[in-house]
């Protein structure tokens, strides 16, 4: 047999067994948006360890290059945000394959558990008035927070148009945010473990679409600028940081007020119907 039939034979017999893949386990255009989530987050992680943990423990730590490699890491975790709203979007427009869920799943525990957590270690290891032991059991709780509400989606039906906890990508971008705000240390952590109860409480949020998805995707452009302009130490950039941030924290704190109001409103509602009714 001669090196060409060999050849060919080779290549027939690998066209054969792509042709017998299953449709299903195929990436679509919504997985391969999955996938970018997930790099981004980690070179979130690339960015954190070379840019700040690294100089700072080699005692070569520089302000700006710190500041700059942080809003690079911070930046990536927000467009892994922006992947992660429209790769389900995408989903919903085109083919999904089997694996989508299992894709999102996973990118979302990199992107806005590890990417996040790690943050919040770095952060208790350079900051000056940090404990890093006490910042790293911040950070566990905020992985086992994600983890938790990313089995608990897998295996409940929850009623359309609704999340049930604080949205991973929402949580990440607040636990950054309170990190960035530089609060005392103490009130920055318990306020991290109090995002991280949200995430696996069942106060429900609405899901991003229609107009909503529209106003998340132009604040995560605004974030973004709002980092570029402090990184490059713009005059004001820091203010505008400041305000981006704790903007995203009122946020935080102020809709599981408007969902627990609105629960107990229908629940007083529900009840006078009943005494109504007899």
């Amino acid at each position: 047999m001669t090196e060409h039939e060999t050849r060919g034979n080779w290549v027939s017999e690998i066209e054969e067994q792509d042709d017998a893949l299953p449709l299903s386990t195929r990436l679509s255009i919504a997985d391969a948006l999955t996938l970018g989530n997930a790099i981004c987050g980690f070179m979130a992680v690339y960015f954190t360890t070379t840019g700040v943990l690294v100089p700072h423990l080699m005692g070569s730590s520089d302000s700006a290059m710190s500041m700059h490699s942080a809003a690079n890491a911070v930046t990536l975790m927000l467009m892994a945000s922006v992947f992660d709203l429209f790769d389900g979007l995408v989903a919903r427009k085109l083919r999904s394959s089997a694996m989508g869920a299992e894709l999102d799943n996973l990118s979302d525990l990199i992107s806005f558990g590890l990417a996040p957590a790690y943050f919040i270690v770095v952060w208790g290891i350079v900051s000056d008035d940090a404990h890093g032991k006490v910042a790293a059991a911040a950070a566990v709780l905020v992985v086992l927070a994600v983890v938790l509400r990313l089995a608990r989606f897998s295996c409940t039906t929850l009623r359309d148009g609704v999340f049930q906890g604080m949205p991973s990508p929402f949580g990440a971008m607040t636990v950054v945010s309170l990190v960035l705000l530089e609060l005392p240390f103490l009130p920055t952590v318990i306020a991290i473990v109090g995002v991280a109860w949200l995430m696996v409480s069942r106060v429900e949020y609405p899901k991003p679409r229609g107009r909503l998805a529209l106003i998340t995707f132009c604040w995560t452009l605004v974030s973004m600028g709002c980092l570029a302009a402090w990184s490059l130490d713009i005059p004001g950039g820091h203010q505008l940081l400041q305000a981006g941030c704790a903007l995203q924290c009122v946020a935080a704190a102020t809709i599981p007020g408007f969902a627990t109001t609105r629960r107990v409103n229908t629940f007083r509602a529900n009840r006078r119907e009943r005494a109504t009714a007899r």
